[in-house]
């Protein structure tokens, strides 16, 4: 999978890589902290069985990489950086591995922030924050603000909206046929929020709990029961929002879809899809500037907010520092359109411009 400036092509090289290991608990960490330019490096902890060691550094690099770019071009006074914890949560995960976890990103001193992500969730980040006090995305309950999904969701809706003005002159949804491909937290807030927002929209996830689960809360979503085929239907959007590299040569070529955005990191599957994709016509939204919304969430988090002291004031609170999504994605759509490069190309020369020549406090 390519992050935004992978090692080698373009951007700044990654300050720092940890390694964590607690074999009392089964504990078998990775962080990578890749920029520090703009704030402490921010980003979640992802908790999955990886094939190999190499691959599970290389998804932190990746994903550190990227959390850079996010936090810059969301106007975040952070950096970027993500661990990794080795092995599958449902054999692993234990208050006793996250306990340890807490320590390790204490013994950091703040140079690195986690919070939730794949695999890890709002109950884990309150087990871990009674070790650290660097740590966002915990529980209303805990002082926190709580689970960022929805917020992610609807970022990358406003990310949808700067995608449609761009190819079809109108900043809605409406009528519009959405094919969303990995239905987890976010993929389930998204499909609501689409559904208000009157598109229709098609479901797919290789998991026939998810699957059943959007049947449920969404009967009026269409389900597609072979996520590849998706690729194959009629539709304006492709909505990627599951794991990294979905946008891969197969995709790339097959996809019928004028548009492209989606929650999932780092999409983009191989050196050269952004190209094929400026080639095929086919608007792509950056991951790291429509899915900001769930570390805006959290950020605020770490500046003092919660949640449990008005829920509804901090969700429209949320909703109002996610809005500017819209405009950062339009910008730089209508900037790759002018100049005939890809959206990636542009967000990363605009990321790495800020990250270049911090605002000075």
């Amino acid at each position: 999978m390519f992050a935004p400036g992978t090692a080698g092509v373009r951007g700044p090289a990654h300050e720092q890589v940890l390694l964590c290991q607690d074999r009392t608990v089964g504990l078998k960490a990775v962080v990578s902290v890749h920029s520090t330019a703009l704030g402490p490096a921010l980003g979640g902890t992802r908790f999955r069985a990886y094939g190999s060691s190499a691959d599970a550094v290389l998804d932190s690099l990746n994903l550190a990489r990227g959390m850079s770019y996010k936090n810059a071009l969301a106007g975040l006074p952070y950096g970027g950086g993500k661990a990794v914890i080795i092995g599958d949560p449902a054999l692993l995960k234990t208050p006793g591995l996250l306990h340890s976890y807490g320590r390790f990103v204490e013994s950091l001193a703040g140079r690195y922030v986690t919070a939730c992500d794949v695999g890890t969730d709002t109950a884990d980040m309150d087990v871990v924050g009674e070790e650290t006090d660097h740590v966002v995305g915990r529980s209303p309950a805990a002082g926190g603000v709580g689970d960022p999904s929805a917020a992610t969701a609807y970022g990358v809706l406003q990310g949808m909206r700067a995608c449609a003005a761009v190819r079809w002159g109108e900043p809605h949804l409406r009528g519009l046929r959405v094919g969303v491909c990995g239905l987890g937290k976010v993929g389930q807030h998204l499909v609501g929020l689409l559904t208000e927002a009157g598109a229709t929209v098609l479901a797919s996830d290789i998991r026939a709990d998810a699957v059943a689960r959007t049947q449920v809360r969404f009967p009026e979503a269409r389900i597609v029961a072979d996520a590849k085929a998706l690729l194959d239907a009629e539709m304006d959007i492709y909505s990627p929002c599951a794991l990294g590299g979905a946008l891969d040569r197969v995709a790339v070529n097959r996809l019928r879809a004028p548009v492209v955005c989606g929650a999932a990191n780092n999409q983009l599957g191989y050196a050269g899809a952004e190209e094929r994709l400026v080639d095929r016509d086919i608007v792509y939204a950056p991951d790291y500037v429509v899915n900001a919304g769930g570390v805006i969430h959290v950020a605020r988090e770490y500046s003092g907010c919660s949640a449990s002291r008005s829920p509804d004031r901090a969700r429209a609170r949320a909703r109002e520092q996610m809005d500017p999504i819209y405009a950062t994605t339009l910008s730089i759509l209508t900037a790759a359109a002018d100049s005939g490069a890809s959206p990636s190309a542009v967000a990363d020369d605009l990321a790495e411009k800020r990250m270049a020549s911090p605002p000075r406090i």
